[in-house]
């Protein structure tokens, strides 16, 4: 038997929700293969010896995708059984610490951005318009330390009330996703409640916050085969496989003074 509609219907109405917060990784850039691509050429130097080499897809979706750098570093290589330590950020790129294995994947995806640029999904872009045509606010959020330089550089930030990333994380010391810490930043800053904000992000950790924050609607993003199960199961209301499938419906009516 088919779930309801009620349930799985692609509409962020306005009405009932007055922003859409993203998770700018994998939603509206591009960036989770260029993440993806960069974290594999810094373990499988490091594994060399240690263990199997990583996995592009399923390592990164089920151990850092949507993950604050360092927790996706423990993430990982506890799945491994392998612990390092903790190092600090003056460690040399590369290095056998926790630190030093960020560092070199920092400086490899910076420096994919800064030769390749940054790609917008083209349906994310027009419902980021729709949705402010209607009166809708938006926010970007991202556990990247450097969220806003990837939002700057697919020439996104015209369509953003708010930003929130990792280096907010950092400043603040909020919790890493699955935490909704994040989103509920967002939020805050947006001045509505969860409840009056949608949610739209491919990470599982990402819906899986989204979740627990209890924001109105949480919308999964399938950018993987096979991501669907694991995008409902983390708590997505509805899943879709482009943003040009959501119906935007409602408006939002500017408060009275």
């Amino acid at each position: 038997m088919s779930e309801p509609a009620a349930v799985d219907a692609p509409v962020i109405d306005l009405t009932r929700v007055g922003a859409v917060a993203f998770g700018a990784d994998g939603a509206v850039t591009d960036t989770a293969r260029g993440h993806a691509a960069a974290w594999k050429h810094v373990f499988d130097t490091f594994l060399r010896g240690r263990s199997a080499p990583f996995d592009i897809r399923e390592d990164y979706l089920r151990h850092l995708d949507g993950r604050p750098r360092l927790d996706g570093i423990r993430t990982f290589l506890a799945a491994r059984g392998i612990t390092l330590p903790e190092g600090t950020p003056d460690d040399e790129p590369g290095a056998p610490t926790v630190h030093g294995l960020g560092l070199a994947k920092d400086r490899t995806f910076l420096a994919q951005v800064d030769a390749y640029g940054v790609a917008a999904f083209p349906s994310a872009v027009a419902l980021l318009h729709e949705l402010r045509r209607r009166g809708a606010r938006t926010a970007a959020v991202s556990a990247s330390l450097h969220g806003r330089r990837l939002v700057r550089a697919a020439a996104l930030s015209h369509l953003f009330d708010v930003i929130v990333d990792g280096a907010d994380a950092a400043e603040l010391r909020l919790p890493g996703q699955p935490d909704p810490a994040l989103f509920l930043e967002a939020a805050r800053r947006l001045e509505l409640p969860p409840a009056r904000v949608a949610v739209v992000d491919a990470a599982r950790a990402g819906v899986e916050a989204a979740g627990k924050g209890a924001f109105g609607l949480v919308v999964g993003v399938v950018r993987e085969s096979g991501q669907t199960d694991e995008l409902r199961a983390a708590g997505a209301g509805t899943v879709v496989a482009d943003l040009g499938e959501i119906e935007v419906r409602g408006r939002v009516l500017p408060l009275s003074s």
